[in-house]
């Protein structure tokens, strides 16, 4: 359970804390890996195989590791793999979009052990709470999970969100920004909440068309533009988390008004919305097209998706718009890669189905608005993840918060915050007197 700031701290030896960080390594490590050898993880903690072996054997009598039998060996003795249990370690993934939410359970390997189940939700929804535990509650009964056992829940959605302190300031009702909060309550366990963009890009680049990647740019492509910078590998949050909020650079002189009270952005010109305000136009133009004649009597049943549909199909109307948003968007991204020079972009959310439809027009526009040397060398992919990619990503960033804070000594789930605070302070003891040894 998530414990209370103010409960009672034990004290730790320097000893037994350096024990404690030593596990809570080898438990990352054994997360991000997979099945490794003792031998294996010695060397990756810097310790001698005796103490390593003490610690493995420490963690399988506590249950966090378990030891799967012997692997493949070119010679010699073949070697013990050591993992984390199938059925130990669960986390909540939450994809909050801008009519629903995705939610789905998943494994310490990334598996989904339950379906992805849609919520009727968005960010201003004063049940967005209740609705999120209501569902969580029916997944972990459904399905038989512990619920001792699913130590976190993630969530992703839109907005400005500062994920240190768990606040989503685009939500109107100001009591209900620190979400984190709320859902800590609810919940009582770890949260982690960040933006939907990031974490969609979180999971391309773990696990998607970005994984080979150091350099990379992660569009999440829908009403909204979303953006997420990886530099040598590392994911680029800002100073307060608002980075990549790539909807809201103006592109467009005295253009349309945004939805941010500034006009000319570029979500007016390349988004789902200046899809619908086009088609809206086509409605009021009579257009020759096959979807404004399909849909002349209802028109409010419109989506982006029967757009690209329809380009599928050959009208000419829906290709010219996909047409004009590839433009828009490539002069956009012509910005960004001339100051990030990525070695490649993906593109993921709804209207990246479109493919080819903006992928052209998007490289006619780098053409035309970027230095050849530096757009040449940049590669652009259509994501195959779909919308799963930020429920991975969410998890991803769950599962390193459970691990970086579960607490193993006192068979509770997680160290308080007075604890690790004060264990960080005889950790940067050790460090100092560490660097001393070796002067």
């Amino acid at each position: 359970m998530y414990q209370n700031t103010n409960a009672p701290v034990n004290k730790i030896s320097s000893a037994e804390l350096n024990k404690l960080r030593l596990k809570k390594r080898i438990l990352s490590l054994l997360r991000t890996n997979g099945f490794t050898s003792a031998t294996v993880l010695s060397k990756w903690l810097n310790t001698s195989l005796p103490t390593c072996i003490v610690l493995l054997n420490d963690l399988i009598a506590k249950g966090y590791v378990k030891n799967f039998g012997t692997g493949k060996s070119s010679r010699g003795r073949k070697p013990c793999l050591y993992g984390l249990p199938e059925n130990e370690f669960y986390v909540i993934s939450c994809d909050v979009t801008r009519f629903s939410a995705n939610m789905v359970i998943l494994d310490c390997y990334h598996m989904f052990v339950t379906p992805i189940t849609e919520i009727q939700t968005h960010i201003d929804d004063p049940k967005l709470i209740d609705k999120l535990f209501n569902t969580a509650s029916h997944l972990i009964a459904d399905y038989h999970i512990p619920d001792e056992k699913v130590y976190g829940i993630g969530v992703d959605m839109p907005g400005l969100i500062n994920s240190k302190r768990g606040i989503n300031y685009t939500i109107k009702d100001k009591n209900r920004q620190p979400i984190a909060r709320e859902l800590r309550m609810r919940f009582n366990k770890l949260v982690y909440i960040d933006n939907d963009a990031r974490m969609h890009a979180q999971g391309e680049f773990n696990f998607g068309a970005a994984k080979e990647y150091k350099d990379a740019i992660i569009i999440h492509w829908s009403w909204g533009i979303g953006l997420g910078i990886f530099v040598n590998g590392l994911l680029c949050s800002g100073k307060s988390g608002f980075s990549g909020e790539f909807s809201h650079i103006p592109v467009v002189e005295n253009g349309e008004f945004c939805i941010c009270g500034k006009r000319g952005c570029l979500e007016t010109v390349a988004s789902s919305n200046a899809i619908m305000r086009r088609v809206n136009q086509g409605f009021e133009d009579n257009a020759d097209s096959r979807l404004i004649n399909h849909f002349m009597a209802r028109r409010e049943e419109v989506t982006p998706e029967d757009v690209i549909d329809s380009a599928r199909e050959g009208d000419e109307f829906c290709i010219a718009i996909l047409h004009e948003i590839g433009v828009a968007m490539g002069k956009g991204l012509s910005y960004i890669i001339q100051l990030l020079n990525p070695e490649i972009i993906v593109f993921s959310g709804p209207l990246a189905k479109a493919k080819q439809y903006v992928l052209s027009p998007i490289q006619q526009s780098l053409n035309r608005y970027c230095l050849e040397k530096i757009s040449a060398g940049t590669l652009l992919l259509i994501s195959d993840m779909g919308e799963r990619s930020a429920l991975y990503g969410t998890a991803e960033m769950i599962f390193q918060k459970v691990f970086n804070e579960i607490n193993i000594t006192e068979g509770t789930q997680f160290a308080n915050r007075t604890e690790i605070q004060s264990n960080k302070l005889v950790i940067s003891i050790l460090n100092n007197k560490i660097k001393q040894w070796h002067i």
